[in-house]
């Protein structure tokens, strides 16, 4: 693969001596056009990379919170057209920040394999996380997309061990994310020196930048992760943030605001200059 958007991403952070701050939303929360305010403003907010979720009816990785995010987006009319429409727009303003979309291989086997990753190319999508495709189904979409130029970026949890850890990172690229808890999101916090102990051993296995996701929910917990991480993700606790707006029953401009608000305070917690282990 030629360098990608990720790629220049993290060598730019590398030259900055920090770490990026990943955030996710859910695409089409609480409503398509909210969403799109949201997505647009997360890069002058202080987001290096962005995770995008497609909705899904059957999120099994994925907690509470999420799950009533995408269910929120679908009775809406969020649909895998209207997710590349949010990233198509997005790319008329903004042509630098990494877009990933996360989700699970049913909506892009419905949507057709190849279409899709012809369509996310065609918006501007980077990379792909699809959470439910191990590595001995890579024929089925992760060999297609990395000979069509997208990042396929897999997970790592604790229960990976030294010997499935090589699999997992067979035809990785972008990055490497850790899954710092065991569990769905949103349910549980992450203990630093145990994933400071995590990121050491992938970086043993594998070159590749390893962003740490899943029981991050604060700037504090943003800081520590981000003196031994090359990124830390930010998910659970920006849709809740999307909930509470839309439940006080705020316009759009405020939601996407409040949300603004928030990733500039996480924001701070890599925006510290460190050394790289």
């Amino acid at each position: 693969m030629s360098e990608t958007r990720i790629d220049k991403c993290f060598a730019s952070l590398r030259s900055a001596g920090r770490a990026g701050l990943i955030t996710f939303i859910t695409a089409g929360d609480p409503d398509h056009e909210t969403s799109f305010e949201i997505l647009r403003g997360l890069p002058a907010a202080g987001a290096d990379l962005i995770e995008l979720g497609m909705p899904f009816s059957d999120p099994m990785a994925d907690g509470p919170s999420i799950q009533a995010a995408g269910l929120q987006a679908l009775q809406n009319g969020a649909s895998q057209i209207r997710t590349l429409e949010l990233v198509r727009r997005f790319r008329k303003q903004d042509t630098d920040t990494p877009i990933i979309l996360m989700g699970y291989y049913n909506p892009i086997y419905r949507y057709g394999v190849d279409r899709f990753i012809t369509d996310a190319l065609a918006a501007g999508v980077d990379g792909l996380i699809v959470v439910d495709l191990p590595p001995e189904e890579d024929t089925e979409l992760c060999l297609p997309a990395l000979r069509a130029g997208l990042n396929f970026i897999r997970l790592a949890t604790p229960t990976t061990d030294d010997r499935r850890l090589p699999a997992v990172l067979n035809n990785t690229s972008g990055f490497v994310y850790y899954v710092s808890i065991t569990g769905i999101t949103g349910t549980a916090s992450a203990d630093a020196g145990q994933v400071d102990e995590a990121v050491r051993r992938i970086r043993r296995h594998s070159s590749l930048p390893v962003a740490v996701g899943f029981g991050i929910k604060t700037a504090a917990h943003v800081a520590d992760v981000a003196r031994f991480a090359d990124a830390v993700v930010v998910g659970t606790a920006i849709v809740d943030r999307v909930a509470a707006a839309r439940k006080a029953g705020k316009a759009p401009g405020a939601i996407a605001a409040d949300v603004h608000e928030f990733v500039a305070g996480l924001a701070g917690g890599v925006r510290k200059t460190r050394e790289l282990t």
